[in-house]
């Protein structure tokens, strides 16, 4: 059976002015490879007579077309008549929504509009997916014959993510794993590599795999960190992956889409070990990555910002003499800021930064992107180290505490493998 073309077609000026994220690509590419189908191809256009284009362009290369948005109450909202009229479709009152819809507004003491009445009319042939979440119904509506044209399966789904995810799960994805019930199945397997760039892993994964035609391969890089992608027949899998494996070695950080963070956090319990942070350059990023993890709190025990050299001596007992001797930003400094934190919470481990994360405040000697790391453990001396990450503040925040928590895990991973 061929691959099932299918299309996703967003519509809402919201989208465009970057008003609302856009969260369906993302949610259907997840949910629908299981499946065995993909999203071959999305466009968002605003409201208005453009949808009546777009569809147009659609209905010869799709063999689906999922169409988010424009089923409300409001003159902005006219999905529904445009694909009614495409079609040649009357539109007639589908009563029982239409009763949905009022009892919904009466069990919220929301008055009844009359314009609300729109979103119950239902071109003829059409089968109504309930939205349990909204007013607006979804809309599936099987191939027609045009003049010049088929059709595809049409699914008209409210735009609201909150709306549309439980109306997909329960009508969208069972009756397209029904329509596509022969499409062959293939496994998707993400190697999440951490302090190694795209080309260097591509290099040490080796071109023989990458240019192999059974398997599809892809690369997904951020800071300091890159997705390996795979898809294929579990068996080319399973057969390739020993030799990745060992072309990353501890670099490869989870193979089932855990973060960082995620890892951190789960080492650290597994170890029965504890962990406390002082940042300065960072600004509590390191401490707000671990407390978003849940469980944090069974092994993150407190977090020091100490962004000012005044608080680096009161908080973490950093002498005020080193600092002006060495500068905030220097080893001796970050290693006291780092053995500070693990004698003042109890911790098994202690990270620390202290740099420049500019625009302003660089030197030739420690210029604007220079940051100090170090990570403390209770018996143990004190490692660290220097990184320069030359880009905006957010970036250099993120890329800094990503090689900071790193660290942390290849140590608790140790210890681990030690015991």
């Amino acid at each position: 059976m061929k691959l099932a073309k299918i299309e996703l077609l967003n519509t809402g000026n919201e989208l465009l002015l970057g008003g609302v994220r856009d969260l369906h690509l993302q949610w259907f590419g997840k949910h629908l490879f299981p499946l065995g189908l993909r999203i071959a191809r999305q466009a968002t256009v605003p409201d208005g007579s453009i949808i009546r284009t777009a569809l147009l362009e659609t209905f010869s290369r799709a063999d689906v077309l999922i169409i988010t948005g424009g089923l409300g109450p409001t003159t902005d909202d006219i999905t529904r008549e445009l694909v009614a009229e495409i079609l040649s479709l009357p539109l007639k009152l589908h009563q029982e929504t239409l009763e949905r819809i009022q009892e919904r507004c009466r069990a919220r003491g929301i008055p009844f509009q009359p314009r609300m009445e729109r979103q119950a009319m239902a071109p003829e042939g059409a089968v109504v997916l309930p939205n349990d979440q909204g007013t607006a119904p979804g809309l599936y509506i099987p191939p027609v014959e045009g003049v010049s044209w088929a059709s595809p399966h049409l699914f008209l789904l409210p735009g609201p993510p909150r709306e549309l995810q439980p109306m997909a799960l329960a009508h969208v994805l069972p009756r397209l794993a029904e329509l596509f019930s022969g499409t062959e199945k293939n496994e998707c397997r993400i190697y999440r590599v951490v302090g190694m760039g795209e080309s260097k892993l591509e290099a040490a994964i080796g071109l023989s795999i990458s240019q192999r035609g059974d398997l599809e391969v892809g690369y997904c890089a951020r800071p300091n960190e890159v997705d390996f992608r795979l898809i294929g027949k579990s068996e080319i899998l399973d057969e390739v992956e020993p030799s990745i494996l060992a072309a990353v070695g501890d670099k490869l950080l989870s193979t089932n889409d855990e973060s960082l963070d995620e890892v951190v956090v789960s080492l650290l319990r597994k170890a029965k070990a504890s962990v406390a942070t002082a940042e300065s350059c960072t600004g509590g990023t390191l401490a707000n990555r671990l407390t978003d993890v849940p469980c944090a709190s069974e092994v993150f025990l407190e977090g020091f910002v100490t962004y000012s050299n005044e608080s680096k001596s009161a908080l973490l007992g950093v002498p005020s003499e080193l600092i002006a001797h060495r500068g905030a930003v220097s080893e001796e400094v970050v290693c006291a800021m780092a053995e500070g934190a693990l004698e003042r919470s109890g911790a098994t481990y202690a990270l620390a930064t202290t740099g420049i994360a500019g625009p302003g405040g660089g030197s030739p000697e420690k210029p604007v992107g220079t940051v100090w790391l170090a990570l403390a453990e209770r018996g143990q001396a004190t490692h660290s180290w220097m990184e320069k990450f030359m880009t905006d503040r957010l970036t250099f925040k993120q890329r800094a505490t990503q090689a900071a928590l790193d660290q942390l895990r290849k140590r608790v991973l140790a210890s681990l493998t030690h015991d």
